[in-house]
C-alpha cells in the first residue's frame, strides 16, 4: 500500500473527482501524513547505517596532566648505594604527562550488531503500519463528507420539487381568491408555506456549499458534482489480514521478536583486538625514566575477551517482559477481530434494514401523492380547507425525503462495509 501511495503522489490527477472511489484517492494524495513514508524510510535507512559503523575499528584520542602525592622510587638503601657509585636516581617526577590514541577492533559481537539493525528495521516498519492506519481511517471521514453531500443534494432538488407543487396552488389560488372562489388567507396560507419551502432551500443550498468546500479541501481538488456510487455486493467475510492495523499488530509482534534475539546477544562474549599509543611521561620503561626525566613514545597491541556476566541477572525477568508484550499484542488482535466482525455484522444488518424499509418507499409516495391530488381536487371544489392541502403536499415530499435518505444511507452502510472489509 505504501508503494502505490507513494506512487500515485507523483502522478499527475485530474483536479476534478465525481466518485467516490475518485475521493479515496484523491485524500491519500493530498493527506499531510502521505510526506511520513519516506521521512520514515530515510530515517530507517541512516539508523541502520550508524549501526552498522559498530564493525568499524573505533578510534579515541586523550590527553591528560596529572600531579600526584607520591610515586614510584628506589628504596633509600639502593639510592644510597648508587650515589656512591656516583649514580643519582631521584625516581619518577610527580607531575606526569600523556598524549596517546587507542583503537579498537570488534571481531565478534555474538551477533548484537546484526540484532540492533533488525530492531531498527522493524522499528521503522511499524512506523510505516501506524502511519498507513491513520491514512486508511480517512477513508471513513471522506464516506460521511461525500454521503452527505448526496443525502444535501438530494435534498435540494426535492425542496425545489415542494416549492413548484406550492407555487402552481398558489397560482391557482390566487385565480380562485380573484374570482371569489377562495378566501384571500388560503391563498395567502399557501403563499407563506412557498416562502417558508424558500428559506429552507436557501439553507440547505448554503449547506451544500459548505460541505462541498469542505471535502474539496479535504481531497485537495475540487469536487463539483458527486455522482451517487452504485450498489456493490460486499463479500460476506472479512478481508481482515489486508487491514493496515492487522499490520501494524504483526510489526509489533516481529518488533517483540527482534527484541528478544537482542536480549539473548547480549549474553554472547565480544572479542576484539586492541592497539594503543601515547607520548609522554612516564613510559612503560619505568626504570629507564626514574633515569632520565624524559617523554618517551609507547605503544601496546593486544586481544580482549568480555563477557558481560550481569546481563544473566536480569535476562529471565527481561524474558518475561517480552512474553507479556507480545501476549498484549495477541490481545489486541483479537480485540480488534471481534470489534471488526462486530462492526461487519452491525454494517450488513443495517443494509438489510433500509432495504427493507426502501421496499415500501414507492408504494407510500404513490399513495402521498394520489391524497395530494385528491385533496387539491377537492380544495377546487370548496370541500376541503387549505391547511389540509399543505398537510397532504408536506406529506408528500416528507414521503419522498424519506425515500432518498433510505437509499443513501444504504449506500453509505455499503461503502463503510468495503471499507471495514478492505475490499
Amino acid at each position: 500500500m505504501r508503494q502505490l501511495l507513494i506512487a500515485l503522489a507523483m502522478l499527475p490527477f485530474s483536479l476534478f473527482a465525481q466518485t467516490i472511489e475518485e475521493c479515496w484517492q484523491a485524500v491519500e494524495r493530498n493527506y499531510p501524513l502521505i510526506r511520513q513514508y519516506d521521512l520514515i524510510g530515510k530515517t530507517t535507512q541512516l539508523t541502520v547505517a550508524n549501526i552498522q559503523k559498530g564493525w568499524l575499528p573505533q578510534v579515541s584520542a586523550s590527553a591528560q596532566a596529572t600531579l600526584q602525592s607520591d610515586v614510584t622510587s628506589w628504596p633509600s638503601e639502593m639510592q644510597g648505594l648508587f650515589k656512591q657509585m656516583g649514580v643519582s636516581l631521584e625516581g619518577l617526577k610527580k607531575d606526569q604527562y600523556k598524549v596517546g590514541v587507542d583503537i579498537q577492533q570488534t571481531l565478534f559481537d555474538g551477533g548484537a550488531i546484526t540484532s540492533q539493525k533488525e530492531i531498527a528495521r522493524r522499528q521503522g516498519d511499524l512506523e510505516t503500519a501506524q502511519t498507513e492506519v491513520t491514512l486508511y481511517g480517512v477513508r471513513q471521514r471522506v464516506n460521511d463528507l461525500f454521503f452527505s453531500l448526496l443525502l444535501l443534494g438530494d435534498q435540494v432538488q426535492l425542496n425545489q420539487n415542494l416549492q413548484e407543487v406550492l407555487l402552481a396552488n398558489e397560482e391557482k389560488l390566487a385565480s380562485m381568491y380573484k374570482h371569489g372562489t377562495a378566501a384571500e388567507s388560503d391563498y395567502l396560507a399557501v403563499k407563506a408555506e412557498r416562502l417558508t419551502a424558500e428559506q429552507n432551500g436557501i439553507s440547505l443550498k448554503a449547506q451544500q456549499a459548505t460541505l462541498a468546500q469542505m471535502l474539496s479541501i479535504f481531497c485537495g481538488i475540487e469536487v463539483t458534482n458527486p455522482l451517487r456510487p452504485p450498489y456493490v455486493e460486499t463479500a460476506s467475510h472479512t478481508s481482515i489480514a489486508t487491514r493496515p492495523e492487522f499490520r501494524a499488530i504483526e510489526a509489533q509482534l516481529q518488533l517483540a521478536d527482534a527484541r528478544e534475539k537482542a536480549l539473548d546477544a547480549s549474553l554472547m562474549p565480544k572479542l576484539s583486538v586492541f592497539a594503543s599509543g601515547f607520548y609522554g611521561y612516564p613510559g612503560y620503561n619505568m626504570f629507564e625514566d626514574m633515569m632520565h626525566h624524559r617523554w618517551s613514545l609507547n605503544g601496546m597491541v593486544g586481544l580482549r575477551m568480555q563477557w558481560n556476566i550481569g546481563a544473566l541477572y536480569t535476562h529471565k525477568n527481561d524474558r518475561q517482559k517480552i512474553a507479556m508484550q507480545r501476549d498484549s499484542y495477541q490481545v489486541q488482535r483479537d480485540v480488534f477481530l471481534f470489534n471488526t466482525h462486530l462492526q461487519e455484522l452491525q454494517q450488513t444488518q443495517e443494509m438489510a434494514r433500509y432495504q427493507q424499509l426502501m421496499a415500501g418507499d414507492n408504494e407510500i409516495i404513490a399513495l402521498r401523492t394520489k391524497v395530494r391530488i385528491a385533496t387539491e381536487s377537492k380544495l377546487n371544489h370548496g370541500i376541503i380547507a387549505t391547511s389540509d392541502l399543505i398537510k397532504e403536499i408536506n406529506n408528500e415530499n416528507n414521503a419522498r425525503v424519506q425515500k432518498s435518505t433510505h437509499e443513501i444511507e444504504m449506500l453509505k452502510q455499503a461503502y463503510d462495509l468495503r471499507i471495514t472489509t478492505n475490499q
